[in-house]
């Protein structure tokens, strides 16, 4: 057995994680003042670019579960950030749209990703380094990992019978679609 493998230093995921963790700790403090946590902020960037959208374009966005954006959600609404209502035409669909208090603290969050910058440590790093990184190397490390995922459904897919497929049509065509969507080009 080779034990090299399950050393912490050896982990691909463990610095990710922990740069992760140290990003959202850094995040903290000014979503404190907003009255929001990490989360939270990340539902009102996507409601702040697309207002009025199902849950399930947010868990997507978000590569979420729903079960996991569903609460979230609703603590939100109690805070008076959003609504929640059932779509007209169909109410199996949970129409999200921000409130005016939603929509005005977008005017304070503006000024967060400048103050988080500005903390950054830059005499070893450029930020226009770290843009490139962000764009040329981690979304396409979050696309493949996603892409790879899918293909796991994918292969499932294949060894259910056609029945069982039609059963549970809802979670398979969200996933192909899924699956179909991050291999679009940018």
């Amino acid at each position: 057995m080779n034990n090299e493998l399950l050393k912490l230093d050896n982990q691909l995921c463990f610095p990710v994680y922990a740069l992760s963790r140290l990003i959202i700790r850094a995040y903290q403090p000014m979503l404190n003042k907003l009255g929001i946590t990490y989360p939270q902020y990340l539902v009102m960037l996507v409601l702040w670019e697309n207002d009025e959208i199902t849950v399930n374009e947010i868990s997507k966005r978000l590569i979420l579960n729903t079960n996991t954006t569903t609460p979230l959600l609703k603590r939100m609404e109690v805070q008076g950030l959003i609504t929640r209502t059932r779509s007209s035409a169909d109410d199996r669909k949970v129409i999200i749209k921000l409130t005016e208090k939603g929509k005005q603290m977008q005017v304070e969050a503006v000024k967060i990703p400048e103050e988080l910058i500005a903390q950054f440590p830059t005499e070893n790093t450029n930020m226009e380094e770290l843009m490139q990184f962000k764009l040329l190397k981690l979304t396409r490390l979050i696309e493949n990992a996603n892409w790879f995922f899918c293909l796991q459904i994918c292969k499932k897919l294949m060894r259910c019978s056609l029945t069982s497929i039609f059963t549970s049509t809802n979670s398979i065509f969200l996933q192909i679609e899924f699956l179909y969507v991050i291999k679009q080009p940018f």
